[in-house]
């Protein structure tokens, strides 16, 4: 039956398909129509288009009638539809609107859900963070705890914490927290290192040294000689500090001070470097790569050492030491004995500063001698001589053994003044008297008394022409006296100074071939040499 109707319709439509709008095919009471339409007879079918027109007029009329009937609601519905008009118009608006914002307001929801995502990630590890919060605070706290041990002493768990640091370093060094918690463990580990250093700066003893070398190994911030290096500056930073604070005032006190520290402090700083830092036999060995050889560096250390002291005790000799010159060589060749326990015995270093010393000191007393003869020479007056002239001449074989200065020198006082500083010249020599000096000290004494000479020719050049016959005698008597009895006895007392039993021991020569060569060369002033007692002033 269903396909009865489709085959009418599609006759239908393919009959009238000209007649009526294409718009009308979907029209279902059109179609329904359309086949009523086609069942009718002629007469009915000529009827219809009155029936349409009467149906037609009676729709119009019930609409009319309805229109008029219910205009209030057609009135009230047409506001309405304006209404909804604008309304929609408005709507449109508000949804252009809308749809610009669109793109702005997904844009900022994405970035919505970006923050959410974020939070919410930050969230988590916020949960994670207070889950390990102890192991956390325990990281966060180790560059207080290192500061803490370092300022402390505790440089066991300073060390083991520096150590604990360095692993986490290793694993962990992209970490900005991490990285900022080495930084500061690096600074309290400098700290650490400073102090351990300014220790050895102080007066610190062997078993502290002991420690703090071992803890300076563990930080490994050295090399074997680097820390060997720093050792010796540090200890000798004390040692400096030590020989400054010694007082400089006078020279005796300076240089004994001076002697008596150096030979305890640097015994005690060998002692310790050695116990610390084991070397061969630092003249044998030798670095395999032609490095710095670490056995030398200690020798160097040490011969600056001694050069520095030596250095000190000739400036301090050169000051004088108020004729205690012995007692200063007394103390440093003990000194000196005492390194040789260590190997570095230093006492032949010695003889030159001593005997220049000693030397020195005999030419400035001979020097001042000569000035006291000359001033008393100028105020000299043969009418003050002693009228008794009572004293004895010298005589070599009535004093044999015995270096009593002869009377007779005390009737003129200028050559008794003289003899007296020649004496104390020789007795402050004879504490010290180097067997080497013996032709210096020949020489000085020699050069004194053509000094002596020269004043006393001068004297008798300017007073000549107003002597009498009486100032005349004296005059021989005071030349008779400085050439027969001061001379001799002078040159007995060199003889007494320096044996000659002991120079011809030394030279390997018998006394008298060492007679011999003293009457060439003319060392212990022959009386040819003196002659001023023989001598007519005219």
């Amino acid at each position: 039956m269903d396909s009865i109707d489709v085959e009418e319709e599609s006759v239908l439509t393919a009959i009238f398909k000209d007649a009526f709008p294409e718009s009308w095919q979907s029209d279902p009471n059109f179609v329904q129509y359309l086949s009523e339409l086609s069942s009718y007879g002629v007469e009915k079918l000529a009827q219809e288009p009155d029936r349409l027109t009467e149906e037609k007029t009676q729709i119009l009329e019930e609409t009319q009638n309805l229109a008029f009937q219910n205009y209030k609601t057609f009135i009230q519905t047409a506001e309405c539809s304006k209404e909804i008009f604008e309304d929609f118009q408005i709507i449109e608006q508000h949804v252009e609107g809308l749809l610009d914002k669109l793109p702005e307001f997904s844009q900022q929801c994405s970035d919505v859900l970006k923050k959410a995502q974020d939070i919410s990630s930050s969230r988590r590890m916020n949960s994670l963070t207070l889950q390990r919060h102890t192991q956390l605070l325990e990281i966060l706290e180790l560059p207080q705890l290192m500061d803490t041990c370092v300022r402390n002493g505790y440089y066991d768990e300073a060390l083991e914490l520096a150590s604990h640091v360095k692993r986490l370093e290793k694993k962990h060094s992209g970490i900005p927290v991490i990285a900022n918690i080495v930084n500061e463990v690096k600074m309290s580990t400098q700290l650490m290192l400073n102090q351990l250093i300014q220790q050895l700066r102080t007066n610190v003893q062997l078993p502290a040294c002991l420690r703090v070398i071992g803890y300076l190994r563990r930080m490994d911030v050295f090399t074997e000689v680097e820390l060997r290096i720093k050792f010796l500056q540090a200890r000798d930073s004390w040692f400096q500090g030590i020989l400054e604070a010694v007082p400089k005032e006078d020279a005796y006190t300076h240089i004994s001070k001076t002697i008596e520290v150096s030979r305890v402090n640097l015994f005690d700083i060998i002692t310790q470097y050695r116990a610390i830092f084991s070397d061969e036999d630092p003249l044998l060995s030798t670095s395999k790569d032609d490095s710095l050889n670490e056995g030398a560096l200690f020798h160097t250390w040490i011969v600056q050492k001694v050069s520095q002291f030596l250095g000190i005790l000739e400036a301090d000799l050169a000051r004088g030491v108020g004729g205690r010159l012995d007692s200063i060589l007394g103390q440093c060749m003990y000194f000196g004995l005492s390194f040789s326990r260590v190997g570095a015995d230093f006492r032949g270093l010695l003889t030159p500063i001593f005997q220049q010393a000693a030397l020195n000191g005999l030419l400035f007393t001979l020097q001042e001698a000569n000035k006291r003869f000359e001033d008393s020479m100028r105020s000299y007056s043969l009418l003050s001589a002693s009228s008794s002239m009572g004293g004895l001449p010298y005589n070599s074989t009535t004093q044999s053994g015995q270096l009593y200065p002869p009377t007779i020198l005390l009737d003129f006082y200028p050559l008794a003044a003289y003899c007296n500083d020649i004496l104390t010249a020789l007795n402050e020599l004879r504490l010290c008297a180097p067997v080497a000096l013996v032709t210096e000290v020949s020489n000085a004494l020699h050069n004194s008394f053509l000094h002596v000479n020269k004043i006393i020719l001068a004297f008798h050049r300017a007073e000549e022409t107003t002597f009498d016959r009486k100032e005349k005698e004296r005059f021989d008597k005071f030349c008779s006296a400085y050439a027969h009895s001061l001379v001799p006895y002078i040159n007995k007392c060199l003889q007494a100074l320096y044996p000659q039993a002991q120079l011809a021991l030394i030279l390997g020569v018998t006394v008298s071939e060492l007679n011999k060569i003293f009457y060439f060369l003319n060392i212990f002033f022959p009386h040819r040499l003196f002659t001023l007692g023989t001598v007519t002033f005219k």
